[in-house]
């Protein structure tokens, strides 16, 4: 079973006094790449929560973002009152103003707020967690979902080229009779005088080089390996890369051997067919 790097997934966690949204969303990457961005009164949990996201994602560039918005009278400010006071009195002594504009320099200066930073609620940080869950069950279920249409694209694909070497095994004979009877006709229009054994053996030297059936079996192989490895109960692109890449291999040393203009467009057909699975191969987790 596929399943795409891609995906997005969101819960929202109503508080009595806080709202928080957790969202996920993945794209593809070669490893994993999680950006956390989050308050700074939650970041003594950023490490459990990248553990939880990592062990469910696997791979992939991941932003994950916690967004917490008050929504009743909680607050973890009040300005710091000596402050404001100390530097309105230094403010009056330098400029003139009535209070209220000095007030408002005053509270653009360093240290005019203070903030008490309290410890996690437990309850709180369980609640986040299980969001955390719901969202990562959605993006899950979206990697999924988008996987079923690679899985498509790639069984077409295969299908194609399962048919394309069917053709290449259909012109395999074609092909070496051409080539035989293009060497005997250039020995003909040099006149010259040729040994007959001597001939044969060096044209069926010539022809064993050429001889592709070895790399039509490998292809062959790897064309059904791909299939069964996409038909697992895990998804891995990287061994399916590493399967196209052994695919790619064969159909390079067959259009190599050719040496057959009919064979050689088939061979461009091909390369076509995997090279769009391999594009599509870099969102396979």
């Amino acid at each position: 079973m596929i399943q795409s790097m891609t995906g997005f997934g969101k819960h929202v966690l109503q508080l009595p006094t806080k709202k928080i949204t957790v969202e996920l969303k993945s794209l593809n990457s070669k490893s994993l790449d999680l950006n956390a961005r989050m308050p700074q009164a939650y970041r003594e949990k950023e490490l459990e929560l990248r553990k939880l996201i990592a062990s469910a994602l696997g791979r992939g560039k991941i932003d994950f973002n916690l967004y917490v918005e008050i929504t009743g009278d909680e607050t973890s400010s009040e300005v710091n009152e000596a402050v404001v006071k100390q530097y309105i009195k230094q403010l009056r002594a330098i400029a003139d103003g009535d209070d209220l504009r000095l007030m408002e320099m005053a509270l653009r200066l360093p240290d005019t707020l203070k903030t008490e930073r309290d410890d996690i609620d437990p309850e709180e940080y369980r609640a986040i967690v299980e969001s955390l869950k719901m969202a990562l069950n959605e993006i899950e279920k979206f990697r999924s979902e988008e996987g079923k249409i690679l899985e498509g694209d790639f069984a077409s694909r295969l299908k194609k080229l399962h048919q394309l070497l069917k053709e290449v095994n259909g012109l395999d004979e074609e092909r070496l009779n051409a080539i035989r009877s293009r060497l005997e006709k250039a020995v003909t229009d040099i006149k010259a005088e040729v040994d007959a054994n001597r001939f044969e053996q060096e044209l069926i030297y010539y022809l064993e080089k050429l001889d592709i059936t070895e790399e039509k079996v490998r292809l062959e192989n790897h064309l059904n390996y791909f299939e069964e490895t996409m038909a697992s109960a895990d998804s891995n692109g990287k061994k399916l890369g590493f399967i196209s890449q052994e695919i790619g291999r064969e159909i390079n040393t067959i259009g190599s051997k050719a040496n057959y203009a009919p064979m050689q467009q088939l061979v461009v057909q091909m390369k076509d067919e995997l090279e769009k699975i391999k594009e599509q191969m870099l969102n396979v987790l």
